[in-house]
């Protein structure tokens, strides 16, 4: 539900709010960024991940 609601949010958001397109891809890249970041939480990867050290 999160990943749809999220992805709703961005297309309304690239399609009724007037940006230029490096912004709007700049935000997209974020968005999607932080998606990526809270699924890998979600799943309990980011927390295997911190017992590497390097």
């Amino acid at each position: 539900m999160v990943i749809i609601g999220v992805g709703v949010l961005l297309w309304l958001i690239n399609r009724f709010i007037p940006m230029q397109p490096t912004i709007k891809g700049v935000l997209n890249v974020v968005v999607i960024l932080i998606l990526i970041i809270w699924l890998l939480n979600v799943f309990g990867i980011l927390e295997s991940l911190q017992i590497i050290r390097i």
